[in-house]
């Protein structure tokens, strides 16, 4: 990106398909081992080879617009993510330095050339998704309680700026995988609750299950090409970009 006002751009056309879609902020929290609805079919069982981390885990996102249900699976730096948006399964995958987001159902989508602070970032997390907590606490945010929540023990951190409050309910021992998220968008006035279930690792993940599959048009471009589109108005692609901060970088 060439400025931050282009990268605010992007931010903002994504936020406005969300809303309209009911698909805002699909990502946050729930906790270890909780019971949940059984992920789709995903990697075939076999034996774990030696190898990047795998992660699993199920958000259930709810605002006023309804529910939202998303899987996640990860393989060190690489993501597949799936929701349900008005009937059509849009699938994300994050590969190197290539983000995809495509619709399975009309077969369409967008492959597109990550900027150098997203790739950047890669390295400095443990998986692609479920990174709430780090990211509060890398924007100013502090703890402010304890609560046990579905048994168990969880800490509270929150963050209050001009865009609104941001609140992580995080593990309080271990890992600190985030087990509540709930979002105030000062802005449109509107709140965001999303809950992390079924959380899983050291799943055989074969390298395959991070590419689509076959027969899906795409429209390619690099970062810069995708960014001068973004600035010249209007949506960008037949698919929206629900994890801008994996194609842009962190604000």
């Amino acid at each position: 990106m060439r400025s931050g006002r282009g990268a605010s751009r992007m931010r903002r056309g994504r936020g406005a398909w969300l809303a309209s879609l009911s698909a805002a902020l699909l990502l946050s929290g729930a906790a270890d081992a909780q019971p949940g609805a059984a992920p789709p079919a995903g990697p075939k069982p076999g034996a774990p080879a030696p190898g990047p981390t795998t992660w699993f885990g199920q958000a259930l996102a709810r605002s006023d617009a309804g529910l939202n249900v998303t899987y996640f699976w990860s393989k060190g730096d690489e993501l597949r993510a799936e929701t349900v948006v008005l009937g059509h399964k849009i699938v994300t995958i994050l590969r190197g330095g290539r983000y995809i987001s495509y619709d399975a159902l009309n077969r369409v989508g967008i492959d597109l050339g990550r900027s150098k602070a997203a790739i950047a970032a890669d390295a400095a997390r443990a998986r692609p998704f479920g990174n709430e907590l780090e990211r509060l606490l890398a924007q100013g945010g502090e703890k402010v309680g304890e609560e046990t929540l579905q048994g168990v023990p969880c800490e509270i951190f929150r963050i209050t700026d001009e865009r609104g409050r941001r609140e992580v309910w995080a593990l309080k021992t271990g890992s600190r995988l985030p087990v509540r998220v709930v979002v105030f968008d000062r802005r449109r006035g509107a709140r965001i609750q999303t809950d992390y279930v079924n959380w899983q690792s050291g799943l055989p993940i074969d390298d395959s299950f991070f590419a689509p599959e076959a027969g899906i048009e795409f429209q390619r471009m690099g970062f810069e090409e995708y960014s001068e589109r973004v600035l010249k108005g209007g949506p960008v692609g037949p698919v929206p970009i629900l994890y801008a901060d994996l194609l842009i970088g962190d604000e």
